[in-house]
């Protein structure tokens, strides 16, 4: 975690503080922190060493990770560079109402997904071969396809160097629609 990563635990810290409905006291008292100390690491005025970082989780009934997933997904902007590799890379990091994957290579992972909410595929290059509602769809180089949630579909790539982007609404996020509710 750098520096600017450090500081940012503090408003994972507070908004988990708030949703347990505790007081700095409070907190303080459960983890053996002072309460201006919490006051400065909310404030993002002070950096939380590991240990006081564990402490915090344990009074706050969580885990450090969380709380730095949480750290993460505060971040109002995020730079994820390219990488050589094939397989699978994450385009957004930290929990968000957003996920995008970028496929790279000819990876046929040999089975059918089914998302509860939207997806979008895009062929960033190469071609790809989608299966759903038992039809095949090829896509290639600039061709998108969109997935309602609940539908069934496996993809493979069919061109060696393919490229495929695929966008959907993260799968923490209900996003879909119940008329019962």
């Amino acid at each position: 975690m750098d520096d600017k990563e450090a500081l940012r635990v503090g408003a994972a810290v507070r908004r988990r503080r708030r949703t347990l409905g505790l007081t700095l006291a409070a907190v303080a008292g459960r983890s053996g922190l002072s309460v201006p100390f919490l006051s400065q690491i909310e404030n993002e005025r002070a950096r939380p060493s590991p240990r006081s970082l564990d402490r915090m989780a344990q009074a706050l009934e969580t885990t450090t990770e969380r709380l730095r997933a949480a750290a993460d997904s505060a971040r109002a902007v995020d730079v994820v560079r390219a990488g050589d590799e094939d397989g699978v890379r994450r385009l957004v990091r930290g929990r968000h109402q957003l996920s995008a994957l970028e496929f790279i290579g000819e990876p046929d992972l040999g089975r059918e997904f089914q998302h509860r909410n939207d997806e979008v595929m895009y062929v960033v290059e190469g071609a790809v071969e989608v299966e759903a509602e038992g039809r095949a769809h090829r896509l290639g180089r600039g061709d998108t396809l969109f997935l309602s949630g609940g539908v069934r579909h496996r993809w493979r790539a069919t061109v060696p160097g393919t490229r495929l982007l695929v966008v959907s609404v993260a799968e923490h996020i209900d996003a879909t629609y119940d008329a019962r509710r």
